[in-house]
């Protein structure tokens, strides 16, 4: 990297993301950018460190409020944020060890209608005694993704809707 930092077009393409989504991440005061004599940004080494932070983090699964939360180190509710995240993670950590378990079992089962393996219907037992509750979550673009006009939206396949547990006990 330049001794006096990349353009924010380099550090755009160094990361994969648009300018924009640089722009817009300095608006929400996630990122501060150096400044050179002609006004425009200067992506320093610290900069393209608190870029990677937020990439790790937002496929982590944490919002950019969390995120701010996470690089503000004056904020005072960041550890609360993070051991909420930590135990949301934990949570996904087990659903995802729930449902290897149950593919795993479905390769194994010799069963010809795997729904009648009282085995495999351990593995959905939760669910059918009404302990854990599923929600479709329609998956929209971000406020960091242009909006769409009404025309793109009839070309554009529609993002699929996404099942979120949430557990009666919470």
């Amino acid at each position: 990297m330049k001794s006096s930092g990349e353009s924010i077009g380099e550090a755009a393409a160094r990361f994969g993301l648009e300018t924009h989504v640089l722009r817009y991440w300095e608006d929400e005061g996630l990122l501060r950018p150096g400044r050179d004599a002609a006004g425009r940004r200067r992506f320093d080494e610290g900069d393209s460190v608190r870029i990677a932070v937020i990439l790790r983090n937002k496929a982590a699964g944490l919002s950019l409020e969390q995120i701010q939360v996470l690089l503000d180190e004056d904020a005072p509710d960041r550890h609360r944020v993070l051991e909420e995240h930590v135990a949301e993670l934990d949570r996904r950590a087990a659903d995802i060890a729930q449902a290897r378990a149950m593919t795993e079992h479905a390769l194994r089962c010799r069963a010809h209608d795997i729904t009648e393996c009282p085995r495999f219907r351990n593995h959905v037992a939760d669910v059918l005694s009404g302990e854990a509750r599923w929600l479709l979550v329609r998956t929209e673009p971000s406020c960091e993704t242009p909006a769409r006009s009404r025309s793109d939206d009839a070309s554009t396949p529609r993002r699929p809707a996404t099942a979120v547990r949430t557990s009666m006990n919470r």
